[in-house]
């Protein structure tokens, strides 16, 4: 049986383990702070009932994921016979690239050691590491087990056998896989995030539209498409004669759009405005009952598009 660790079990790493445990993979759970592993433990026993609902365990019971997941007191016992290695520690290069040379030492030597990390690049923590090129960054979207996407992204040195072993383990697991061919800051997501989320911001803070205006124009205008058709797509299908059409029928007002758009100052007076528009529409003592609301919207969207002829 294909053996998983993740290494580090906060809201990344539980997530992770449920994608790696409903595949029928072994998975052993480790962090350096002990308490993290009994609550991921505890999240993950309360959320497989939902899934199990909506059809997302590929067909196994819950009492089956949860047997699949195992325990370990110590890194090396996390990290022995594994085949694959997600890690899931702080968003720091220094501790990254501590935690690397000790899962590299520690490691057998097929196994590939990949990082979750949202914005470092795997060449600023793997470098010196004898190992280095079974290390990439297998960057998912919170929560991964809701969003099946992850971005690979290799350092330099990456030997391509670890990126297509990775991709195929990934897609074993039911992961949507994501080359990044050559490392640039923010990976491809957050690149395409923050194009929108710089724009959003624009029209805030220079008056032309409220916070909450914004978010409709994407849940129910934008993202309707999105949730099944990337950019590409979009423009293909949105003129006659398909995305050469587009290009020339609006390509001109397109760069005048970008050319009178500039960067918001995100200045403590925008971020102030905001939180206050988005604090009145959701309190922060209901923050997380709408982080689980979410959760389940995500189940149910997930659910019918299982559900849909490719």
């Amino acid at each position: 049986m294909t053996k998983i660790a993740v290494i580090g079990t906060g809201l990344i790493g539980r997530s992770w383990a449920i994608v790696f445990a409903r595949a029928g993979f072994s998975v052993s759970l480790w962090d350096a702070h002990p308490p993290a592993v009994e609550a991921a433990l505890a999240f993950i026993a309360r959320r497989l009932p939902e899934l199990a609902a909506h059809g997302l365990l590929q067909d196994r019971a819950e009492a089956e994921v949860m047997r699949l997941l195992t325990t370990a007191a110590t890194l090396e016992e996390a990290l022995a016979g594994a085949d694959y290695v997600q890690e899931n520690g702080p968003e720091r290069v220094e501790d990254k690239r501590e935690l690397f040379a000790k899962m590299d030492r520690l490691a057998p030597p097929g196994a590939i050691l990949a990082s979750s990390t949202s914005a470092i690049r795997a060449s600023a923590f793997t470098e010196a590491l004898a190992g280095r090129a079974r290390c990439l960054v297998a960057h998912p979207v919170n929560p991964p087990y809701l969003i099946p996407l992850v971005e690979l992204s290799p350092a330099p040195w990456t030997a391509p056998e670890t990126v297509t072993r990775a991709g195929e383990l990934l897609r074993q697991a039911g992961m949507v896989t994501a080359v990044v061919k050559r490392e640039i800051n923010g990976f491809i997501l957050n690149r395409l995030q923050a194009a929108l989320l710089t724009e959003a911001l624009y029209l805030v803070e220079e008056g032309i539209a409220d916070p909450a205006d914004i978010d409709a124009t994407v849940k129910d205008g934008l993202g309707l498409r999105w949730a099944f058709m990337g950019p590409f797509e979009t423009i293909d299908l949105n003129a006659p004669g398909g995305l050469v059409d587009y290009c020339a029928r609006y390509g001109a007002s397109f760069r005048e759009m970008m050319r009178e758009s500039s960067a918001p100052s995100w200045s403590p007076a925008m971020i102030d405005t905001l939180n206050a528009a988005q604090r009145a529409r959701i309190p922060q003592e209901a923050h997380a009952a709408r982080q689980e609301w979410r959760d389940r919207r995500l189940m149910a969207l997930l659910s019918h598009k299982a559900a849909q002829t490719p």
